[in-house]
């Protein structure tokens, strides 16, 4: 219901309180010590962008740890390796650079945070060096580090993410059926389709 919507700051904190005192000074503006280290051994993270109108996109990135090329303590590059070439996010920096990062550790339970400005990079030299299997990266996102900071572990002790006997039975979703469920496609259709994906999971991640 509309009267119960929270509208501004003042309400906001009735709810959530203050935060702890000195608390912000958690947020650096440069990679430290501990951050680089946590990158060395990131295999994944999240993405977040917006376009021109602020419409938001968040888009995961993963390779084998240390996918991520730390060039110095305020900027990192990111591979971005063969895909489905939508690239909404890549789009969505060419108008609007601001990203921001959610760098995740398996087992770890803290998450990194990062947000800044980023650009794209076709430099040869730059995409080799991010080559995984022999491949050059496609293309290079450069983000130039404005705020950095560790986030605490409560979300991932509440899911449960890191505990195994939580886990729901192994999923798989069919982009087949989904197109099916779309356009009424026949069901020879959904196995093509979900073939073509497997094999490209196979043949194509590189």
């Amino acid at each position: 219901m509309s009267e119960h919507l929270v509208r501004d700051l003042t309400a906001l904190r009735a709810l959530v309180g203050e935060p702890m005192p000195g608390l912000a000074a958690k947020n650096q503006t440069v990679l430290n010590a501990t951050a680089i280290d946590f990158l060395a051994r990131c295999p994944f993270l999240v993405m977040s962008t917006s376009d021109a109108e602020g419409r938001l996109d968040a888009s995961p990135k993963g390779d084998a740890p240390g996918f991520v090329l730390v060039e110095n303590d305020r900027t990192l590059v990111l591979p971005d390796r063969p895909g489905n070439k939508l690239v909404y996010g890549l789009e969505n920096i060419l108008v609007n650079p601001r990203v921001g990062l959610l760098c995740i550790v398996p087992n770890t339970q803290e998450t990194l945070r990062i947000n800044g400005r980023a650009e794209l990079t076709a430099e040869p030299a730059l995409l080799e060096r991010l080559a995984a299997r022999g491949k050059p990266a496609v293309i290079a996102i450069r983000v130039h580090v404005e705020e950095c900071f560790f986030h605490c572990a409560k979300a991932f002790i509440r899911s449960g993410l890191w505990a195994p006997e939580t886990w729901a039975a192994r999923g798989r979703i069919s982009f087949g059926r989904l197109l099916a469920d779309m356009t009424g496609a026949d069901e020879t259709t959904v196995k093509a389709i979900d073939a073509a994906v497997e094999e490209n999971y196979r043949t194509g991640l590189y």
